[in-house]
């Protein structure tokens, strides 16, 4: 019950907040009219149920003439009925495509704000794929919790209207056995609850398991396909090394987590299915072995017959709605636990802005990016980078050195302000536009034209600018090919992805460029022209660099460098570090 409470809860606070929002008119005008119409749908089959009655006494007396009027009156019942299907099926996948959409766009502005992506990777929060989570948890909890809600909602409905007329019927066609009546107030409603209580408990107890195994199936799938799209896109690397034995064998160990717990879903849902049929099959039955006796005594009609097992049938699904409908409940649990974990790894993201041991970023009143008493930790809490007044003046060229693993990259996430973990502050100019240009730069699937200008809009450079930086930069090839289509990162070298990184600054003129080895993939005359064309372009730039070679030196005013004192490197100028005594 406890488990229940909690999931319902957890239903609510993801189900809520759309019918609050700006499309919450039309949002409850469409829950309205499919409520609406299903609970006429269960006003016509109250009708059908009389229809029954009348029906099948006219057959048994061969009454023509009302067998006729019948059947006209059956036809147009089934007309409208029709007709209410239609439209709320129509209206249902209405509201499911609104609902879908308006999670789906306050996910995506929750993953992506603040860089909490990237800061829930860091965290490693059990919200595996948030892809998945994103793009099919959320058709799949609004399709299903329509699907359950208006199922619930028939089978109340259902059960308050044919409760009565089952228990008038009850006395109708009183229980007979053994040639005598035996007088018990409603028992075909007793009998119907007794039937369902028994279903349903041994139901949920062969069930049960499946909502824990749909859980971890959707997360091996995922993480299969995950798998499968790394292989993809690191083929020439994989091709290069002969890595096709060992990728085959990784993405079949991978795949077996997938046969493996499928298989146990099938073992699950055999029993259970091998049970709800069984009980499916006897609930047909199970009325007319109730009323038989009393048909046969004389007690009763065909038609009363056929509406009591008609009406027995309905009370009957009502109150086993829970058993028709346990696997779609046990899909539907895994994916409210799979949101409510991504909500929890969103706010979990959220809250290091709140932590008071977070590097914080604040405005700069000299001009420059002041660097305060700034302590840089990893994720598990190892110090990482120490930097005490240290600043990076306006215009100035500075090139950070320090061995690999030192947390130079780091530094700069911090400046960013992605990196949440440490202490201290970093004070930045308010009015600054800041863009970091990595090692490896990263290119949308699209048009080349709007992967060079990202994260601008397309329209926001004409291709005559973005023709003459390609030219620029050494691509002068690439500017006929502007409106071309492709995956980027993986249809160009590494080399030509860092010459379109600075063609990228170049067209956006930030305040401050860093760049994090992000010309170390081409040679040194290269990476000259490419330095010079930035002194030439940005002279308003102030850049910090990243680097390895003393090539380098020659477009730098300063350099600085992170020295190990203990168990944490500190920045400092190089001029200030000491040098070892000779001896």
């Amino acid at each position: 019950m406890t488990n229940i409470r909690s999931t319902l809860a957890t239903v609510w606070r993801i189900a809520a907040p759309y019918f609050k929002s700006d499309d919450k008119r039309m949002g409850w005008t469409l829950l309205t009219a499919v409520v609406v119409i299903e609970l006429a749908v269960v006003g016509l089959s109250v009708l059908f149920n009389r229809w029954n009655n009348v029906f099948y006494n006219a057959l048994q007396e061969r009454n023509l003439d009302v067998f006729v009027y019948q059947l006209s009156y059956f036809c147009v019942l089934a007309a409208i009925w029709i007709a209410l299907k239609v439209y709320q099926l129509y209206l249902n996948q209405w509201l499911q495509i609104r609902w879908r959409r308006w999670m789906t766009e306050r996910y995506l502005g929750e993953w992506l704000h603040d860089a909490n992506h990237y800061k829930m990777q860091l965290l490693g929060d059990a919200a595996d794929n948030p892809d998945q989570r994103i793009a099919e948890d959320t058709q799949m909890f609004v399709e299903r919790t329509l699907i359950l809600g208006v199922g619930l909602l028939n089978a109340v409905v259902t059960l308050a209207s044919f409760v009565v007329i089952l228990w008038g019927l009850s006395d109708d066609a009183p229980l007979h056995v053994f040639g005598r009546d035996i007088p018990i107030p409603g028992y075909l409603v007793w009998g119907a609850l007794i039937y369902a209580i028994l279903g349903t408990a041994l139901t949920h107890w062969i069930g049960s398991p499946l909502a824990d195994l749909n859980f971890r199936q959707q997360r091996f799938e995922a993480d299969f396909r995950f798998n499968l799209v790394r292989a993809r896109e690191n083929a020439e690397q994989i091709a290069l090394l002969r890595g096709e034995p060992a990728e085959r064998g990784k993405l079949a160990s991978r795949f077996g987590l997938v046969a493996e717990n499928f298989m146990r879903i099938m073992s699950r849902t055999k029993k259970l299915t091998a049970f709800t049929a069984s009980y499916s099959q006897a609930s047909i039955i199970f009325p007319y072995i109730l009323v038989a006796p009393a048909y046969f005594a004389g007690k009763v009609q065909l038609g009363g017959l056929m509406q009591t097992a008609s009406a027995f049938s309905s009370v009957q699904d009502s109150l086993s709605f829970f058993i028709t409908a346990y696997r779609t409940l046990a899909e539907w649990q895994s994916v409210v636990a799979r949101l409510d974990g991504f909500e929890a790894a969103i706010q979990n993201a959220n809250a290091l802005r709140a932590n008071p041991g977070v590097a914080r970023v604040a405005a700069s009143d000299s001009g420059s990016i002041d660097l305060d008493d700034l302590k840089l930790s990893l994720p598990a809490g190892q110090p990482l980078i120490a930097a005490d007044d240290f600043s990076i003046s306006g215009k100035e060229r500075t090139l950070i050195a320090g061995p690999s693993g030192s947390g130079k990259s780091t530094l700069f996430r911090a400046i960013a302000g992605i990196w949440p973990f440490g202490s201290g502050s970093i004070a930045i100019p308010a009015d600054a536009s800041l863009m970091m240009l990595p090692q490896r730069p990263y290119f949308p699937v699209g048009e080349l034209h709007a992967a060079i200008v990202y994260p601008s809009e397309a329209d926001a450079f004409s291709p005559a600018e973005v023709g003459e930086v390609l030219k620029e930069v050494g691509l002068p090839a690439l500017a006929d090919r502007l409106a071309e289509h492709g995956h980027w990162n993986r249809t160009l070298s590494l080399g030509e992805q860092q010459r379109l990184g600075v063609a990228r600054a170049l067209l956006h003129k930030p305040r401050y460029l860093f760049l994090d080895e992000a010309t170390a993939s081409l040679d040194e005359p290269s990476e000259a022209a490419l330095y010079r064309l930035l002194d030439r372009k940005l002279p308003d730039t102030t850049i910090v660099s990243i680097g390895h070679r003393s090539t380098l030196d020659a477009f730098h005013q300063r350099d600085a460098v992170l020295t190990p004192t203990g168990k944490i490197f500190t920045l400092q100028d190089k001029a200030k570090v000491a040098v070892p005594a000779q001896g």
